[in-house]
């Protein structure tokens, strides 16, 4: 398994973990009990939303470090890593990734500290992330999983997967707006 199997695969997971992540802060927007609606159970919502997204955020940056070990026509340097404008592959597909992975950064800094913040400004910021999941789910999308210069296969399996995420996501997000400012 070469370094840029590793790197896709760690991406995959990202993806998932951040699909996941963005539909339990969306359950939370309408302040979801799972003790009074179902299933009935105390599941803390909110500490795993959090523990998530910091696992997420550590997943995703180590998904383009894996990329400094590629041999090859695929030799990435630090700088491709963090401003992939020039990097030797696929630099602009590689830029939106970098600007999802620096609005994570910040969506994650920021719900850290959001005492401080106070509400209002931190929920302010943390929309962010409907830009983030654009962002993610485009790089996802268009990248070539074996960073050649392909042509897009949308109905490729990685594909459909981060399809069907971001279909989810997008249903989620519908859900969200049609329940409007109701509380349970």
């Amino acid at each position: 398994m070469s370094a840029i199997d590793v790197s896709c695969y760690l991406g995959l997971v990202a993806m998932w973990m951040l699909t996941i992540n963005i539909l339990f802060g969306l359950l939370l927007s309408t302040r979801y009990n799972p003790v009074k609606q179902w299933p009935h159970r105390k599941i803390p919502i909110f500490q795993i939303h959090n523990w998530n997204g910091y696992l997420a955020l550590a997943v995703a940056l180590l998904h383009p470090v894996i990329l400094l070990f590629a041999e090859g026509k695929q030799r990435f340097r630090v700088i491709d890593i963090v401003y992939p404008v020039n990097s030797p592959v696929q630099p602009a597909y590689n830029t939106l990734g970098a600007i999802a992975l620096y609005l994570l950064i910040f969506v994650v800094v920021t719900s850290y500290f959001r005492p401080q913040l106070g509400n209002r400004r931190w929920k302010k910021l943390h929309f962010a992330t409907y830009l983030l999941a654009f962002f993610f789910y485009a790089h996802s999308i268009v990248t070539n999983p074996d960073l050649k210069d392909l042509p897009l296969d949308p109905l490729d399996g990685e594909k459909i997967m981060v399809e069907g995420c971001a279909l989810l996501v997008i249903v989620g997000i519908v859900w969200r707006v049609r329940r409007g400012g109701s509380r349970a």
